[in-house]
């Protein structure tokens, strides 16, 4: 025996590991186990509707703007319903919310941009088109 290792019975030395439950060697259940973690839902085309279509109607003031943006959020909210009907998704009022605010964004765009376009030039410079505009521009004060 090398090494003062102590002999086992049958002859074997050393540490001969773990053998394992003698009754089900071998015998592995299939099907049986930790079960597979669920997918999380993919939220973020409806977020991202929302999100575009709020910035889109807040800001229709910046008209080129919000109208790119108005037309994004329209776009991400029909992929984000479309996941949300294939239930790979669970946010589909998200989505249809960006697609409301992003018509809104688009559609108070263009009313500013008409509004720019028909509005006459000469209104918004002094004296408007009457030349005083309806009102003086002299201040009087009395003592």
């Amino acid at each position: 025996m090398p090494y003062g290792y102590p002999e086992f019975p049958g002859g074997h030395q050393g540490y001969q590991g773990y053998q394992g439950y003698q009754g089900y060697q071998g015998q592995g259940l299939p099907g049986y186990g930790w079960p597979a973690m669920p997918m999380t839902p993919a939220n973020g085309m409806g977020v991202a509707a929302l999100v575009l279509g709020i910035i889109a109607a807040a800001g229709f003031c910046l008209w080129p703007l919000a109208i790119v943006l108005g037309i994004l959020a329209i776009i991400f909210g029909a992929i984000g319903r479309g996941r949300a009907r294939r239930g790979e998704a669970t946010n589909s009022g998200q989505a249809l919310a960006g697609i409301i605010c992003g018509v809104a964004g688009i559609v108070l765009a263009v009313a500013l941009l008409v509004v720019l376009i028909v509005t006459p030039d000469d209104a918004f410079e002094e004296g408007g088109a009457s030349g005083d505009g309806g009102y003086s521009t002299s201040v009087a004060v009395s003592l």
